[in-house]
C-alpha cells in the first residue's frame, strides 16, 4: 500500500479531472442527460474518438467561474486526502473563450479553487497554461501571450497539448519563445501517440525542461541516452497510456525500464476518471504491478518536486516537507522498502 507515501502530480488536465459524481450533479443542474457521457458510474467511451467526445461533453458542464472554482477545489481536495502535497494543473484559456466564459473568468475560477483547497488542506498548486496543437500555431501563440502577460503568480508554466499528429513541433517554437522570455517553465506533450521522433523534435526545437508522457522514447536507445544526459523529466501517466492502447498492459509499460536506464521520471494521472484511474491508483500500480520499491517511488515524487515550476523558496519548503516524511517513514520501518 502506498497511501502513507507523500505524493506530487505535475500532469493533469483540469477538465479531465472532473469526478463522475460532480459531472452528474452539474448535468442535473444544467438539464443535461448524464447518459450522454456516462455508463453506470464511469465515463463512457471505447476508442480515442469517443474519449474526446465524452471529454468535451463533461467539459461543457462547467460554464461559470463558480463551476471552475468548485471543480478545481474538488479535485485538489481529493489529491490532498491521499497525501499529495503539490499539484500542477493544465488549463486552456482558449477553452474559457470558446465556452463564452472568457479566459479571465475561467482562470479566476480555477485560482479561487486553488486558494480554497490550500486554505483547507495545505496543498500547494500551480497552473500550466496550454496551447492546443489542433487549433494551429496562431492559437498557441495567443495562449503563450496570454500566459506571459497574465502577471498571475499561480501561472508558472506553458505547455502544448492536443492532437500530436498535427503540424510540426517547429511550427510552435515561437509560442515557446514567448513563454520562455516571460520566465515560464516549459513542457510539451510528445512521445505518446507518436513515436520517439516526436520527443527528439521537441528537444531540438523547444528545449523543454519536461516532456508530457514521452514514454515512446523507449523505442530509441540514443534518445534515452540524450534524456539522461540532458536530465529532461518525463511526466509519465501509465493509466492513460494503457487506457489509450499506447501500451497493451501495465506489465508491458516502460516505466521500470526508463528508471533502470536513468531517465528522470514521475507519476501522473492525466485525465484520471476518464481512464478509470486516480493518482492514488497510479502509485499503487507502480508498487504492486510494476513492483517498484517505496524508495523508487519516492525518487519519482522527489523528481516531480525538483522539476516543479515554482520559485526557489516554495521548492525548498516542499522538498523539506517531503524529505522529513521519508525520514520519518524510514524510522517507522517503512513498507516495500527493498
Amino acid at each position: 500500500m502506498t497511501h502513507h507515501l507523500l505524493k506530487a502530480e505535475i500532469h493533469c488536465h483540469i477538465e479531465g479531472a472532473a469526478p463522475p459524481t460532480l459531472a452528474i450533479a452539474q448535468a442535473r443542474r444544467y438539464g443535461v442527460d448524464p447518459f450522454s457521457f456516462m455508463a453506470g458510474d464511469t465515463y463512457a467511451w471505447n476508442d480515442f474518438a469517443e474519449f474526446i467526445k465524452a471529454y468535451d461533453r463533461v467539459a461543457a458542464l462547467f460554464r461559470t467561474e463558480a463551476d471552475y472554482a468548485l471543480l478545481t477545489e474538488t479535485y485538489l481536495t481529493e489529491l490532498a486526502a491521499i497525501n499529495t502535497i503539490y499539484s500542477e494543473i493544465i488549463v486552456s484559456p482558449d477553452h474559457g473563450d470558446r465556452i463564452g466564459l472568457g479566459a479571465d473568468a475561467y482562470l479566476a475560477g480555477i485560482c479561487q479553487g486553488i486558494h480554497s483547497a490550500r486554505e483547507k488542506t495545505g496543498i500547494e498548486t500551480r497552473i500550466i497554461v496550454t496551447g492546443e496543437r489542433h487549433f494551429g500555431p496562431e492559437s498557441v501563440v495567443k495562449a503563450a501571450r496570454y500566459a506571459a502577460a497574465s502577471r498571475n503568480p499561480l501561472i508558472t508554466g506553458f505547455n502544448l497539448a492536443g492532437e500530436e499528429r498535427m503540424n510540426r513541433v517547429a511550427d510552435y517554437a515561437p509560442a515557446f519563445d514567448i513563454a520562455r522570455e516571460a520566465g515560464l517553465g516549459l513542457t510539451i506533450h510528445a512521445g505518446e501517440v507518436c513515436g520517439a521522433f516526436s520527443v527528439t523534435d521537441a528537444l531540438d526545437h523547444i528545449h523543454p525542461a519536461r516532456i508530457g508522457h514521452g514514454v515512446r522514447s523507449i523505442e530509441d536507445p540514443s534518445l534515452i541516452e540524450r534524456l539522461v544526459h540532458e536530465q529532461v523529466v518525463l511526466e509519465v501517466c501509465p493509466g492513460s497510456n494503457v487506457a489509450l492502447n499506447v501500451f497493451p498492459s501495465f506489465d508491458s509499460h516502460p516505466l521500470p525500464r526508463l528508471i533502470e536506464a536513468g531517465v528522470r521520471v514521475c507519476i501522473n494521472s492525466d485525465d484520471p476518471p476518464f481512464f478509470r484511474t486516480s493518482l492514488a491508483q497510479e502509485y499503487e500500480i507502480a508498487s504492486t504491478i510494476m513492483r517498484l520499491t517505496d524508495h523508487q517511488i519516492n525518487v519519482m515524487t522527489r523528481t516531480a518536486l525538483e522539476s516543479a515550476f515554482v520559485d526557489a523558496s516554495t521548492r525548498t519548503a516542499l522538498l523539506a516537507r517531503f524529505d522529513q516524511s521519508v525520514e520519518d517513514t524510514a524510522g517507522d520501518g517503512g513498507s516495500n522498502s527493498g
